[in-house]
């Protein structure tokens, strides 16, 4: 491919992508190879210092059981008087897309003046590298939180030490209908440019 056609490849890649909903996520999903490609995208995110300071856990389809009972104990704690309706569904989020993953960071790893702030946004770029390739496959993505994250239960199910935040669960299947373009913010209402003159 002739290099100067590249930034038009790369302007469609970043305009196509889009968040489809987990519930909207179905088979097929990423095979090996293609989830090679996703997991390796993420290897040229920034990095300061080479610290690696994040991870991604994928839960296979045999343990999506136990993080659906974790997301229900999770509620529960939260809110004593859920109804069984409430812990079915939140049980249930967990059994959604094909191809699911936590984003892990961790803030005490390599060196302590590299701080969690600066961890993060180089996990964000991590994400966003393969949130890209997913779409770059033909696949629907999606990043979702919530308060589970926090909860003892979810920490304690993915082994987590005191140094370790559970940042989001990461999505990726095919979308099961098509979804209308979403608007997106010109660079005027998010750029400014520094000025002295008014000093």
């Amino acid at each position: 491919m002739p290099l100067n056609e590249i930034p038009s490849l790369l302007a469609s890649l970043l305009q196509s992508r889009q968040t489809i909903l987990p519930k909207r996520l179905g088979l097929p999903g990423p095979d090996a190879a293609q989830l090679a490609q996703i997991l390796d995208a993420a290897a040229h995110a920034p990095d300061h210092g080479q610290l690696l300071p994040w991870r991604f856990v994928v839960i296979p389809d045999g343990e999506r059981s136990a993080l659906g009972r974790v997301f229900s104990e999770a509620l529960l704690e939260r809110d004593s008087s859920a109804l069984p309706e409430q812990l079915q569904q939140a049980y249930e989020k967990a059994l959604r897309a094909p191809l699911l993953l936590l984003l892990v960071v961790e803030d005490a790893r390599g060196d302590a003046e590299i701080g969690l702030l600066e961890r993060v946004l180089s996990a964000g770029c991590a994400v966003q590298n393969m949130l890209l390739m997913a779409t770059a496959l033909g696949f629907g993505s999606a990043l979702t939180s919530g308060k589970a994250l926090n909860s003892s239960s979810l920490r304690g199910l993915f082994g987590l030490n005191r140094q370790e935040h559970a940042i989001c669960f990461l999505s990726v299947g095919t979308a099961q209908r098509a979804k209308p373009a979403r608007v997106r913010p010109a660079s005027d209402q998010y750029v400014t440019y520094l000025s002295t003159e008014s000093q």
